[in-house]
């Protein structure tokens, strides 16, 4: 499901929340086939506060994924990213031209089947940056289970999922931690 409303008008998580809660404002988001955690906020001032903490990169996001391959140990990834103009939503490397983006990774096991259960906190938050940094050759060069984009159909969905999300309550500044177990 989107985040945010479309062009084609289909139903988002932020359309069906302001049904029962009227205006929301949607603090991050996520790839579409992306399951798990979101942030949204039902003040304005809320909503400031938490994207400050956001901007400022002090919100920890840890999301589990499914490889289509064996990968091991852990690590850090910096690849930068940009938009590819001739094939959007599409992401490229681009060491000249590219925004910064890092992600840690760690091994969580592997299923005997040849897929790598594994840990991604982002660093930065770019557009398909997990993705990227995962199936990119630079990268992991192992695509995420799913992933139609920069992978392969081997899978009935993409499987990465925001597994934890911990940042500071907008208003009382007392620490947060939310948990969704991974549906893979």
């Amino acid at each position: 499901m989107l985040s945010v409303p479309g062009l084609t008008g289909e139903e988002s998580v932020e359309s069906l929340l302001r049904r029962q809660y009227g205006e929301v404002w949607m603090v991050h988001r996520l790839d579409q086939d992306t399951s798990g955690l979101l942030v949204v906020a039902l003040t304005a001032e809320a909503y400031h506060a938490l994207q400050r903490q956001f901007l400022q990169r002090t919100v920890h996001k840890r999301y589990v994924a499914l490889l289509s391959g064996t990968v091991s140990g852990s690590g850090t990834i910096s690849l930068p990213l940009r938009p590819d103009p001739l094939d959007r939503p599409r992401q490229v490397v681009d060491h000249e031209h590219g925004r910064e983006a890092v992600t840690r990774y760690e091994v969580l096991g592997h299923d005997g089947q040849g897929r790598t259960r594994i840990a991604l906190t982002p660093l930065t938050g770019r557009t398909h940056q997990l993705r990227m940094h995962c199936a990119h050759a630079e990268g992991l060069a192992t695509p995420i289970v799913g992933d139609r984009l920069y992978g392969h159909a081997d899978g009935p969905r993409l499987m990465l999922h925001a597994a934890d999300l911990s940042f500071s309550h907008p208003l009382t500044g007392q620490p947060l931690t939310f948990h969704s177990e991974p549906p893979f």
